[in-house]
């Protein structure tokens, strides 16, 4: 079944003793479930409440007046209301609107905004140790010179901690405790202090450049002038940061708080150095790998309006805001704000919704805006403000392409080579002075692929349509999409032949080890997001490459965005032709985009910067566009391409995926579906077929793909198809309206 729509109540409707309410759950359920208010309680929408659920109890919210015709004595009494923040009307606004438009559950969404309250534990008061008045004897304790220390050393003073107290006095903790169980001394409650650093929006306020502060006056013009959205188009390292910046100092100087999404959190050690320096203080963090504790108190602190700003993931949009005033999506091209699991959804696409629902400006900033940008642009659905240049007057980096089968890599001691002799020649002189190269490859591992050299058998993932990739360091061949990892077989299943594996393809491992086999003499660093899995790795390998410990980067997509590195002035890319193949309508546009961003690391400060692009097909509009600078021009071909197709964003596309540990039945509901696809002018239905990853985790996949006109929203046309078949419970419906990859 899929979830009905509901209307969230106003933060101002209250519900008195007796009152049939409507409590929408953090479960993945059709619509919200009716409970009654119990006798002298009354409760408003937005609280959040615990209610009881068959044998268990749940935390759900309060949506609204109830919607079902129960008597009375049949409802179930609402338990309790948490001693926690309400959800906002316009966050249970934007919930419904996001599950009407994506169609997933309400309630898969609501868990994204309120998990932290399901398992709620309020803060322990602070308190701190003082003296209660009373005299060692009058509190009947036994006088000795400890405990006369102790009272000589509190008088009139306060202390926080019970160590603190024992070190002015002189003694052990032990005394302490004894004093405060005996009466001698008491706990006083302390006042509650938040902890969030304040933000001073005039702290550091930088110099900006004429271009700078004309882009900033446009931003902070929006500020508190209800809903626009606005897109910082600037080439990289033009200070969009800086400039967004001022637009967020606005908001703080008008009292409402900021959310800044980023496509990848993992990687904000410079972002949040940088915001420090800015605003003289961190923000609020949102992201998975938070544990429990610092996640309620970032909930908590958003939901009380402690928190000024948050930088956060995808799911931070959820959050339930007390006042928001202004949202940033930094690199809004970024695939990576698609949420692909669970709740499908597109977190930049959703944040302008969010922005809408809450009547406040939000800014879209990349240096390579999305195509479905570009379109908004020039539809005058959204603003631009344009930075063309770079900061400081740092030059563009020159861009060259390496045309592979005229240059092809000499061969050395080491075995296969990958890095032709030009690019050789550009790292031999970057060295020589005494600046550094990153050699890009968005390949994690050693080899990404290893067969037997006897009779050519691949080693695959057992539960993945997938190639098993070689991880030299760890002696493990693992899948990238489900973690199967396994050593290196010592013979062939297939044929029997023993040590007949090789390795085929490079990873950033294989050139890394090319790379310091050619320049023993330099320090080479490989650098993956599963080389940075230690909190602090990000910030250590940020501090080595500024203070010049590195000599040759080796890395992927992680080194790509967002990094400022002033010694770095070349970047070969060592594969430009990876990502252009195979059937994806944004495969090109995604592959310049990203060798366009990882580009942008090269010459940002006074050095100047080169960029050398190793390709088998130097004519392709992605290489070629780079290498002349005429990005407008490949963007209008993407354009017309689409267009040509009714492909998005001209057209509408929604994938229906199929899933389930039996093939058999996966099948059978496809073809179920496909016979019952909807029909008319205007709509076409392909499929089913396996999708691009078959297998999955053990589970089988296949996929139907709705394409629609533009005019033709495909909510309604999906509800109905999937309600006229039945479909075994052992098989998996997922819907993805808007699919930005087809996996």
């Amino acid at each position: 079944m899929l979830p009905a729509q509901s209307t969230p109540a106003d933060d101002s409707q209250q519900f008195s003793a007796g009152a049939q309410v409507a409590v929408l759950l953090p479960l993945p359920v059709e619509s919200a479930y009716d409970y009654k208010v119990p006798e002298g309680a009354v409760f408003a929408a937005g609280d959040i409440v615990e209610v009881p659920l068959g044998r268990r109890f749940e935390v759900g919210v309060v949506w609204g007046p109830g919607r079902h015709e129960v008597r009375p004595e049949k409802l179930r009494e609402i338990v309790h209301k948490l001693d926690v923040p309400a959800v906002p009307g316009v966050s249970r606004r934007f919930i419904d609107w996001v599950a009407g438009y994506t169609l997933q559950s309400p309630g898969a969404l609501l868990r994204i905004a309120i998990n932290p309250a399901r398992r709620w534990v309020p803060p322990q008061a602070a308190t701190a140790i003082a003296s209660s008045g009373l005299s060692l004897a009058a509190a009947g304790v036994k006088s000795t010179p400890a405990r006369e220390k102790v009272m000589a050393a509190i008088g009139h003073e306060t202390f926080t901690t019970s160590t603190a107290l024992a070190n002015k006095a002189g003694v052990g903790s032990g005394v302490i405790r004894q004093l405060i169980d005996a009466g001698a001394l008491k706990l006083v409650p302390l006042p509650y202090a938040s902890p969030f650093t304040p933000l001073d929006p005039k702290h550091a306020r930088p110099r900006l450049e004429p271009a700078q502060a004309e882009a900033a006056s446009e931003l902070i013009a929006k500020v508190g002038a209800g809903f626009s959205v606005t897109v910082l188009d600037g080439v990289t390292g033009s200070g969009k940061t800086e400039v967004y910046y001022e637009a967020v100092a606005a908001a703080l100087a008008a009292g409402k708080q900021v959310l800044i999404l980023l496509p990848e959190i993992a990687l904000t050690a410079q972002s949040l150095a940088r915001f420090a320096g800015r605003f003289g203080g961190v923000p609020a963090l949102w992201h998975s790998d938070l544990n429990y504790k610092a996640r309620r108190e970032a909930w908590a602190g958003v939901a009380m309006g402690d928190a000024r700003v948050v930088i956060g993931a995808r799911s931070a949009l959820f959050l339930p805001f007390r006042d928001l005033g202004l949202i940033v999506v930094d690199e809004e091209h970024e695939s990576a704000f698609k949420q692909e699991d669970g709740a499908i959804y597109h977190a930049r696409d959703m944040a302008v919704v969010r922005a809408r629902e809450g009547q406040i400006p939000i800014v879209l900033s990349s240096a390579t805006p999305s195509l479905e940008t570009v379109i908004n642009v020039r539809k005058g659905r959204y603003g631009r403000v344009h930075m063309p240049t770079r900061y400081n007057a740092a030059a563009m980096p020159r861009i060259s392409i390496i045309d592979m089968k005229a240059n092809p890599p000499e061969k050395g001691a080491w075995g296969r080579a990958w890095l032709a002799p030009p690019l050789v020649n550009a790292v031999n002189r970057t060295l020589e002075s005494g600046e550094q190269a990153l050699l890009f490859l968005n390949r994690r591992g050693y080899a990404p692929l290893t067969l037997c050299r006897t009779c050519g058998h691949r080693l695959h993932c057992p539960r993945c349509t997938a190639w098993r990739v070689e991880h030299k360091l760890t002696r493990r061949l693992q899948c990238h999409h489900c973690g199967f990892a396994a050593p290196q077989p010592e013979s062939c299943s297939s044929c029997g032949a023993k040590d007949s594996f090789v390795p085929c393809g490079p990873g950033i491992e294989r050139v890394a080890e090319e790379a310091a086999a050619r320049w023993p003499d330099a320090n080479v660093r490989a650098v993956a997001s599963d080389t940075l899995e230690r909190p602090s790795a990000v910030q250590e390998l940020i501090e080595d490459i500024l203070e010049h410990r590195v000599d040759i980067l080796v890395g992927t997509q992680v080194l790509a965005k967002g990094h400022h590195f002033p010694g770095l002035t070349l970047v070969g890319v060592v594969d430009a032709d990876l990502g252009l193949s195979g059937w994806d309508l944004r495969a090109a546009e995604r592959t310049h985009q990203l060798l366009h961003q990882v580009a942008g690391r090269a010459g940002r400060a006074e050095k100047p910067g080169k960029v050398m692009l190793q390709t088998h097909d130097p004519a392709h509009p992605v290489i070629q566009a780079l290498a002349t600078g005429e990005s407008e021009a490949f963007m209008e071909s993407e354009i017309m391409g689409r267009e040509a197709l009714a492909m998005p964003p001209f057209g509408r596309l929604t994938a229906l995926i199929l899933s389930g540990p039996d093939e058999v039945a996966v099948i059978a509901a496809g073809r179920t579906l496909a016979a019952a696809a909807p029909r008319g002018e205007g709509i076409e239905v392909l499929g089913p077929a396996p999708a691009f990853m078959a297998l999955l985790r053990g589970i089988h996949r296949h996929r139907l793909l709705l394409k629609t006109d533009r005019g033709c929203p495909p909510q309604s046309l999906v509800r109905e198809w999937l309600e006229s078949v039945k479909i075994p419970s052992s098989v998996r419906v997922q819907i993805d309206v808007d699919p930005y990859s087809f996996y």
